[in-house]
């Protein structure tokens, strides 16, 4: 990436957590512990090893209790963006666009997690990879058989160039997005007031040739359900003790 890696990210923690329920009852997701840590916490270090200084964070559901948590945070400076009603990825994000800045930055799930495996962080090889003449948004993807706890037919194609195109009418797709991504604050040149989800800029960036992605190269886990995060934690084992973030 052309001026060297995002200093500067969102993560997005403003989600109900229903299908995470009873967990989520009395507290928000993003401070579900995994192996006795939260998946803010892991996302957060994550994003600091990769060179990130400044962090928003939206907030929503038990929003007093994200605050909280991440009153003693020293890396990266966090700001909170709350959201009286609940904005989807899209108008959460163009809602912080003020404290993102005028380059790309980074936006993260704060329900997820991965193992790097080989070629290096995944954050990183992102960052490395985005190149701002010809991508607006650069997403990381990962086959759906390293998806752990995806129940689902997949999300993106892609052509050699690593240019994207949507799963449309057939039965599945080869790649589940995994919620980490760089995007270009002129992604959102134009973007509905109030909610909307970042699916309607990655239709716009594909339409217009400008939507990548890259294969990550180790496993992912989707921390949506009970089920996932039991899946989670058994990696987070002796076994998966190398697990990141």
């Amino acid at each position: 990436m052309t001026g060297g890696s995002p200093t500067v990210a969102m993560v997005l923690a403003a989600g109900l957590g229903k299908r995470l329920r009873p967990i989520t009852d009395t507290r928000p997701k993003p401070l579900v512990e995994v192996a006795g840590r939260t998946i803010l916490d892991r996302v957060l270090d994550a994003l600091t090893g990769a060179g990130v200084e400044r962090c928003v964070v939206n907030t929503h559901y038990r929003a007093a209790q994200i605050e909280a948590h991440l009153a003693g945070r020293g890396r990266p400076a966090v700001r909170l963006s709350h959201e009286q009603a609940l904005l989807d990825t899209g108008g959460g994000v163009a809602r912080a666009l003020p404290h993102l800045g005028t380059e790309p930055f980074f936006v993260v799930n704060a329900d997820i997690l991965w193992d790097e495996g080989p070629g290096g962080p995944a954050l990183v090889r992102l960052a490395e990879a985005f190149d701002a003449a010809t991508m607006d948004a650069l997403l990381l993807l990962v086959p759906r058989g390293r998806a752990v706890g995806y129940v689902g037919p997949g999300d993106f194609g892609a052509d050699g160039a690593g240019r994207l195109a949507r799963r449309g009418q057939a039965e599945a797709a080869p790649f589940v997005f995994t919620g980490l991504q760089v995007l270009k604050p002129g992604l959102f040149a134009g973007a509905p007031q109030g909610a909307f989800s970042l699916n309607l800029l990655y239709d716009r960036a594909i339409a217009a040739g400008r939507l990548f992605g890259i294969e990550h190269a180790g496993r992912w886990f989707h921390i949506g359900t009970p089920e996932g995060l039991a899946l989670a934690e058994d990696a987070l084992g002796p076994a998966g003790s190398d697990l990141r973030p």
